[in-house]
């Protein structure tokens, strides 16, 4: 799949941040005099290396290749700009409605982080003539056949692995420029829009990931609003996706001056958003909290209670849902995941209370918390063991000034992962649970810092990856193609290596198939699905299931050997023989990278010769 980015010339550029400082003059305030000129923004994108990789990506920013308009003035950027951010529509709140404003320093800032940042600076072989008869390859003496279909690497649509979009679905527009939004998740829908490709992104994707505030869901004590997650998962659903989640305790700050709230008793001034009622239960907060004022305090007994009663409220609704992929265990603090002043005690009761209520759907754990976790914890849930995620995937920073080289920083994929990594009960968790990596920053913004990006896909080949979620910020079309092969085979990619079975069967009896298939991805499938075998007489088809746990289908080779039983109703003749993976309707729920398919959905392997 090839990049359908539109590059701007330089010339374009020059123009487009010209318009940008008309538009925003106070963005150019480092600017010399003459830094309202196309000569000198010329000279700049040619002074050295870093500004031309600059350039470079400028040439594909959505900011500035979005605008349309010839002479573009400040409304024309604001509107381009805000919708990356603000509500569109009202949000979940029951009767009430909640529109916040985009900040109103918002688009000043983007305009100056694009002129800093532009300041401060990669034997086929002739096939066989076509028998009259598929035996007719064969000799008369031979009794069995091997079947090597050719590899294809081409993108597969399986599910529970690769790329993710984030608060967006298959097809949605990246974010206009390298930053993004964790605090509020989509709020408008539109299942029945055709499904596209993803531009200046991976262009496929089978997985969303969206996260939104606890105060959306639950607006009256007790009282649910599920709507805006009925609708994403239908959604999803829409555009060949399952969606992940993560509800949050609280997103960002709230000044009641701005934002008046609907409760009696309530911090004073500002706080943070969490329900406007949760305060009326006598919730108490700490005056300095790690992120904001008066965070509310995670240790207390309100706390437990209400965010406890709301996660299995969801989990009684949505737990195994078949479009929910899964569940990101959000604990305390901002986001969820940064704990707030929670104790360890607090958190373990927490993640036990997600391990007891969601038994069939995937929990993902923050790495920080997973240590928590043990395989004999007496008050495990007995479902799917608990995957983790990692939210810093690709730090390489690089810092000037702090007394050691930029290259020899310190930085989490060399300081952080490995150690924590290679824990008990860590280290080998990929092989029953999914690793999700979220990216530090964005793609973008790796490129910009010149960060390798091969070290990094080498880092997520190590880590055993099965799900990235960079953001949904844009791809440099420079390491479009890597990313690509880096989404091909993250998580499971299943290969035929050679399948052997016999050329004769009768009906009623068993005949021996051996296996010999490669996983090429890095992480096994962690669903229990089956590998099935159909056989296709006319219009009488039969599946047989294998015994063989795909589960176990590690990286590198698989071979076994399976007696198959031959369908009953089989008349002498020649039956078609498919294969595919299978879910609990006998539908195709997984491929194997062969290319060749019916047009429901099944690799056709070969034939058998049915003798009576």
């Amino acid at each position: 799949m090839k990049s359908n980015s539109i590059l701007l010339s330089e010339s374009q550029v020059v123009e487009r941040i010209l318009q940008l400082l008309r538009a925003f003059p106070d963005a150019g305030d480092a600017l010399p005099k003459n830094g309202l000129t196309k000569a000198y923004w010329r000279r700049l994108f040619a002074r050295n290396d870093q500004t031309r990789r600059v350039l470079e990506l400028y040439r594909e920013l959505p900011l500035l290749s979005g605008i349309r308009q010839p002479s573009p003035q400040r409304a024309d950027w604001i509107a381009l700009m805000r919708k990356d951010f603000a509500i569109q529509e009202s949000v979940f709140q029951g009767g009430r409605r909640e529109i916040p404003s985009v900040p109103p320093d918002f688009c000043p800032t983007q305009a100056r982080e694009v002129i800093r940042r532009a300041l401060a600076a990669s034997m086929n072989l002739p096939q066989p003539a076509k028998a009259m008869y598929w035996r007719e390859h064969f000799g008369r003496d031979e009794v069995i056949q091997r079947i090597r279909p050719e590899e294809s690497n081409a993108y597969i649509p399986n599910p529970h692995r690769g790329t993710t979009t984030f608060q967006r679905f298959q097809g949605d527009a990246p974010y206009s420029t390298w930053l993004w939004c964790d605090a509020e998740g989509p709020t408008t829908f539109d299942p029945g829009a055709p499904v596209r490709d993803n531009v200046k992104f991976v262009p496929r994707t089978t997985l969303s990931y969206c996260r939104w505030p606890w105060r959306w869901f639950e607006p009256k004590k007790g009282q649910y609003n599920w709507k805006l997650l009925d609708l994403a998962l239908k959604t999803a659903r829409a555009r060949g996706q399952t969606l992940q989640i993560r509800i949050e305790p609280f997103t960002r700050k709230i000044d009641y001056r701005q934002e008046p709230i609907a409760a009696t008793r309530h911090p004073p001034e500002m706080s943070v958003d969490v329900p406007d009622w949760y305060w009326d239960t006598g919730a108490a907060w700490i005056e300095r909290g790690p992120y904001h004022r008066n965070e509310p305090d995670f240790n207390d007994p309100n706390y437990l209670k209400h965010f406890v009663s709301f996660i299995r409220a969801a989990a009684r609704r949505y737990d195994g849902h078949p479009d929910l992929e899964s569940v990101d265990v959000a604990v305390a603090g901002k986001w969820g995941e940064s704990g707030g002043n929670a104790t360890p005690e607090t958190k373990a009761t927490l993640v036990g209370v997600f391990r007891k209520s969601f038994k069939k759907t995937q929990l993902i754990v923050m790495l920080g918390t997973r240590a928590l976790l043990r395989p004999d914890d007496p008050d495990g849930r007995g479902g799917l063991p608990e995957g983790f995620r990692a939210d810093c995937f690709g730090d390489l920073r690089k810092r000037h000034g702090m007394g050691v080289p930029p290259d020899l920083c310190w930085n989490q994929t060399f300081d952080v992962y490995p150690m924590i990594i290679a824990r008990p009960g860590i280290v080998e968790s990929w092989k029953t649970a999914p690793v999700v990596m979220e990216s530090c920053g964005t793609v973008a913004s790796w490129f910009m810092d010149s960060y390798d990006i091969d070290v990094i896909v080498r880092e997520g080949y190590q880590y055993h990856t099965s799900v990235f979620m960079p953001k949904s910020v844009f791809y440099p079309a420079a390491w479009m193609d890597k990313l690509i092969e880096f989404d091909k085979k993250i998580g499971y990619r299943f290969v035929v290596r050679q399948i052997t079975m016999p050329l004769k069967c009768k009906p009623g009896k068993t005949v021996s198939v051996q296996w010999f298939l490669d996983n090429v991805g890095c992480a096994p499938i962690y669903r229990p699905y089956r590998l099935a075998l159909r056989f296709r007489q006319g219009r009488h088809n039969d599946i047989v299931h294998l015994k063989s746990d795909i589960r176990k289908w590690m990286p590198g080779h698989t071979w076994f050997e399976e007696p198959v039983m031959v369908p009953k109703g089989l008349k002498a003749g020649e039956v078609k023989i498919d294969m595919v993976i299978v879910g609990d309707t006998d539908k195709p729920k997984v491929w194997f990278a062969i290319d060749a398919k019916t047009d429901d959905g099944w690799h056709p392997l070969t034939s058998l010769e049915v003798t009576t």
